[in-house]
C-alpha cells in the first residue's frame, strides 16, 4: 500500500465524521487559575465552510489559510475580516500548506495523488496564480513546503519508488529540483509525512530547515544549508503503521516544539509520547504531557513574544495553550483545528466547518 494511501485516505476517511462531532463544539473559555497569561480568545467571520487546514501570517495585519474545497483566504485587518479567492482548479484541489511573503505574494501547495500535487503562486493578491509546479510522479505525494525567504524554498514528498522526494527552488519557486538520492536520507519502507496542518517543513532560520515525517519512524529530516544536503535523527515520539510527528515549530536553529498523533485514531488518540521540546535542533528530546482532550494533534507554534515558553497546539480534538513550555495545556476549544501561525504576541486557528479564531497574549 502506498504511503500516501495510508496517510491520506486515513485522514479524508474518518474527517467528515470528525468534524461533524464537533459541529457543535463550542469555545472552552481559559482558566486563567492555571496560565498567569491566559489569552483574549475570539472566533471570527469566515466566508468558507471547507476545513482549513494550514494559516500563515505574515505581520500583525496580514494573515493567510488554505484547505479544503479549494478553499484560499486572506485578511488583511488581524483576522477581523477575509476573503476568499479563486484558483485555476476550482474546488476540486485540497491547499494544505500556504506560505506568504506579503499580502501580494503567497504560494499554496495541493496535496493529492500524482498531479494533484501542486505548488501556484500569486504576486497580486490573489487576483491570478500561477502554477509552479505539477507532480508527475504517480507514486508520489507532497505534504508540505517552508521557505526561508523570498526565494528560497523547500517541498517535501511522500517516498517513492525507493527514494526520498524533497525539492529546492531558489528563484520564488518559479522552478523546482528534485534532490538527488545522494543528498537526502534514504526513506524507510513507505516513509511519508501526515500532510495534517502545513507544519511538516518548517524553517527555523533562512538556512536551518526541518522535516517531521510521519510513519513508520517518527524521523526528523534537518538540513544547515537552506535543503541542499540532509541529516537524519531518531526521535522518541509515538510511531507506528500510522503513526508519528505530525508538526514542528523552531524559533531559531536550535529550540524546537514537535507534535505528533496515532492519526487511525482522529477524535479518539490518546497516545503518550506526542509533545516534545528540543534545545539542540533535534538530537535531544524532552517529552512533555499530551494536551487534556483526546484526537490526534496536528500542529504546533511557539508564540515566542508572548514569553518564553508559550506555544499552541491544534488537533481533531482540539485546541489548547501552553504557557511553561508543555509542561501543562489549557483548552481552548474542542473543536477541529488543524492549522495555526503565530505573529508576535497573536495566533490564529483554522479548522473545521471553516472556523477560525484569533488568540492575542
Amino acid at each position: 500500500m502506498h504511503t500516501r494511501t495510508r496517510y491520506s485516505v486515513a485522514i479524508a476517511a474518518s474527517l467528515s465524521a470528525a468534524i461533524a462531532v464537533s459541529a457543535g463544539a463550542q469555545t472552552v473559555p481559559p482558566a486563567t487559575s492555571a496560565a498567569p497569561r491566559a489569552p483574549t480568545v475570539t472566533e471570527l467571520p469566515s466566508p468558507t465552510t471547507a476545513l482549513l487546514q494550514a494559516v500563515y501570517a505574515v505581520s500583525p495585519q496580514v494573515v493567510w489559510a488554505s484547505g479544503h474545497k479549494g478553499a484560499v483566504l486572506r485578511s488583511r485587518d488581524g483576522g477581523r475580516s477575509w476573503e476568499r479567492f479563486e484558483t485555476p482548479a476550482g474546488d476540486t484541489l485540497e491547499y494544505r500548506d500556504i506560505h506568504a511573503a506579503s499580502a501580494d505574494t503567497a504560494w499554496i501547495l495541493s496535496a493529492g495523488d500524482g498531479s494533484k500535487s501542486r505548488i501556484y503562486r500569486t504576486t497580486n493578491g490573489g487576483a491570478t496564480w500561477r502554477l509552479q509546479f505539477l507532480n508527475a510522479d504517480s507514486a508520489a505525494f507532497y505534504d508540505c513546503f517552508s521557505f526561508g525567504s523570498s526565494t528560497s524554498g523547500v517541498a517535501f514528498g511522500d517516498a517513492s519508488n525507493k527514494r526520498t522526494n524533497l525539492l529546492r527552488t531558489d528563484n520564488g519557486g518559479a522552478s523546482w529540483s528534485l534532490l538527488p538520492a545522494s543528498s537526502v536520507p534514504a526513506p524507510l519502507p513507505g516513509e511519508g509525512a501526515f500532510a495534517a496542518s502545513g507544519r511538516c517543513v518548517v524553517h527555523g532560520d533562512p538556512n536551518t530547515v526541518y522535516v517531521a515525517t510521519g510513519a513508520p519512524g517518527a524521523r526528523l529530516f534537518r538540513s544547515r544549508d537552506a535543503g541542499r544536503s540532509w541529516t537524519v535523527e531518531n526521535t522518541p515520539f509515538t510511531r507506528g503503521t500510522a503513526a508519528g510527528l505530525t508538526g514542528l515549530s523552531f524559533v531559531n536553529g536550535t529550540l524546537g516544539i514537535a507534535v505528533a498523533a496515532d492519526i487511525n485514531r482522529l477524535r479518539t488518540d490518546t497516545s503518550q509520547s506526542v509533545v516534545g521540546i528540543t534545545r539542540d535542533g533535534g538530537r535531544t528530546w524532552e517529552m512533555r504531557t499530551r494536551p487534556p482532550l483526546p484526537g490526534a494533534l496536528a500542529g504546533v507554534t511557539w508564540v515566542p513574544d508572548a514569553g518564553p515558553g508559550v506555544a499552541v497546539a491544534v488537533g481533531f480534538g482540539g485546541a489548547f495553550y501552553t504557557t511553561d513550555e508543555g509542561q501543562s495545556w489549557t483548552t481552548i476549544t474542542n473543536a477541529v483545528t488543524t492549522g495555526v501561525a503565530a505573529f508576535g504576541r497573536t495566533v490564529w486557528i483554522g479548522g473545521g466547518n471553516g472556523k477560525l479564531w484569533r488568540l492575542d497574549f
